[in-house]
């Protein structure tokens, strides 16, 4: 009973972060649909330019924080070393403003020097502040998840995304209005690039601040756990050096895992150019790319994200006291689950490209949408290997997904550089090259979790039963958008109708095909509403 417990909560927790990653993600697919009519594809070429380098400088500073400090403290707070967790959270503090302040003032200066595009420039240098400020919102975060609540971590997200919506858009149309009839094409872009950029800085502080607030809230409580801890806490040096072995395999993984789109993008203007493409036009081919196709694409990955900072605490815990096989079930159950949305998800947007670009970028070329349905199947690959990351992190493994990722990015550059080269595939070749390295971080990490978990991945349940279930929703999905519009001759209306009626069919027929119990079912969030559904059109396996 107490096991079963702790998978439900587990579920239930990367249930809220994945909620609020979804939402979020919707709230930047939302907000990029204004943003692009003031800067358009050009601007969106270079916004990407400068974010990706600062995602990469974000990367190596801070951003696997939270992932590392709520696996080190997880693992005090289950012995109840609580003072021994509290002195993590005050070094990882100080790592944070040591390298991430070092990491902004760098990116300020060198900014001319690191990205490719000279327009994209000024927004680098607005979001230079904002890798130091990261650095202390995922402290805090990390620290939040390290008691197994992700409330905390999904509210800030999503109070992070909508400042970062609103101030994007707002500052965006400020800076472009003086330059709508500037006789460089070039300037108006690259302002608006600029004002996405302030977007994300507003977002972070925004963010920093509400858990601030959680912090003070919860202070008192952590100070009597500190007080009743009568264990001799380790030294300040000791902590550092723990921090330092945990945090920077875990950051090199995440960086190689993540820099793909840095050299992608470097790959790819070099290469363009080789080929006499102008520079603008390659910007604006990016823009498509990293603007329309990624962000979509990464609206479901979001929930692989979430599981695996959700199940890593549970898991480091469990590992701790020797318990393999109660890691084994979180490891099941969290891919298990993530697939059960990944794979429908994957198949819907696939079917459903066309009209889901014409609604939120209209007039954009076909390009976005043969993007989006054939580059669908990452979603798939990125949900198992990023769930898989977490495993290994979450057991201490953090070097095993750093050469991993360096292998698979090997394997990615071999493919991606002759297809650009030779080929007229252009971005086609991106993101051909992408699902290579996707399946090979899935193939490598399953081989790894095998052989220090003991975990065999099961198929039927996990991966067959929901893509039967994907595939014929897919169908139905199809001819309900289609005859829909076909009698009202709205993509709105179609697709709101067609996406409802996925949704009941994906759960039907997932329930007939892989036959849930009861208790199955309860294990999931909002399992009784699940239960009752399912009651209602007798679904349940007896």
């Amino acid at each position: 009973m107490e096991e079963k417990k702790k998978n439900g909560s587990f579920v239930m927790q990367a249930a809220i972060l994945a909620a609020a990653g979804l939402l979020t993600r919707i709230i930047g697919l939302i907000y990029g649909v204004p943003l692009t009519r003031i800067i358009g594809d050009l601007g969106n070429g270079y916004y990407a330019a400068a974010y990706n380098i600062y995602a990469i400088i974000l990367l190596i500073s801070s951003y696997s924080i939270p992932m590392a400090v709520s696996k080190i403290i997880s693992a005090k707070l289950v012995l109840k070393e609580y003072n021994n967790a509290y002195r993590i959270f005050i070094c990882s503090i100080l790592y944070v403003v040591i390298v991430g302040g070092i990491a902004a003032v760098l990116t300020f200066i060198f900014a001319p020097y690191i990205v490719d595009v000279e327009q994209s420039v000024p927004a680098l240098r607005i979001f230079a502040p904002t890798i130091f400020f990261s650095g202390l919102l995922s402290v805090f975060r990390g620290y939040m998840q390290a008691y197994d609540t992700m409330v905390p971590t999904s509210v800030s997200q999503i109070v992070e995304q909508v400042l970062n919506a609103v101030v994007s858009v707002g500052a965006a149309y400020i800076l472009t209005r003086p330059f709508v009839e500037a006789a460089d094409p070039t300037v108006l872009p690259m302002y608006g690039a600029a004002g996405g950029a302030m977007g994300t800085g507003a977002g972070v502080l925004a963010g920093f601040a509400v858990m601030l607030a959680v912090y003070g809230k919860r202070y008192r409580s952590i100070k009597e756990k500190r007080q009743a801890d009568e264990k001799q806490p380790d030294t300040y040096k000791n902590i550092f050096k723990m921090i330092l072995l945990m945090v920077t395999p875990v950051i090199l993984s995440t960086a190689i895992y993540n820099i793909s789109t840095v050299l992608d993008q470097t790959v790819f203007f070099k290469i363009m150019g080789a080929k006499h493409m102008l520079k603008d036009m390659a910007a604006s081919l990016y823009g498509i790319y990293s603007r329309k196709y990624t962000v979509l694409v990464n609206v479901p990955i979001a929930l692989a994200s979430a599981v695996s900072s959700a199940m890593i605490p549970g898991i480091s815990g469990a590992y701790e006291l020797g318990n393999k096989e109660d890691a084994c079930g979180r490891v099941a159950q969290a891919i298990r689950f993530t697939m059960m949305i990944s794979i429908p998800a994957a198949v819907g947007m696939g079917v459903l490209a066309q009209p889901i670009m014409e609604l939120l970028f209209p007039g954009t070329s076909d390009v976005a949408h043969r993007l989006l349905s054939v580059g669908v199947v990452t979603v798939v690959f990125y949900g198992v290997s990023t769930v898989t990351n977490g495993v290994l992190q979450g057991i201490g493994k953090v070097n095993i997904p750093m050469k991993h990722a360096a292998v698979a990015l090997v394997v990615h550059l071999i493919f991606l550089v002759p297809l650009l080269y030779f080929t007229n595939w252009k971005l086609y070749a991106i993101m051909a090259s992408t699902v290579v390295y996707t399946v090979m971080m899935c193939l490598l990490n399953a081989k790894a979790v095998y052989k220090y978990l003991g975990y065999r991945q099961e198929i039927k349940q996990t991966f067959l039963m929901p893509a039967v279930a994907a595939l014929i929703m897919g169908i139905v999905t199809f001819l309900a958008y289609h005859g829909m519009y076909f009698l009202v001759h709205s993509i709105t209306l179609s697709l709101a109708v067609s996406v409802a009626v996925s949704v009941i069919v994906y759960f039907i027929v997932l329930m007939k095909v892989s036959g849930f119990t009861e208790e199955q079912l309860m294990a999931f969030p909002k399992g009784r509403l699940l239960v009752r559904l399912a009651r209602k059109f007798k679904l349940l396996r007896h």
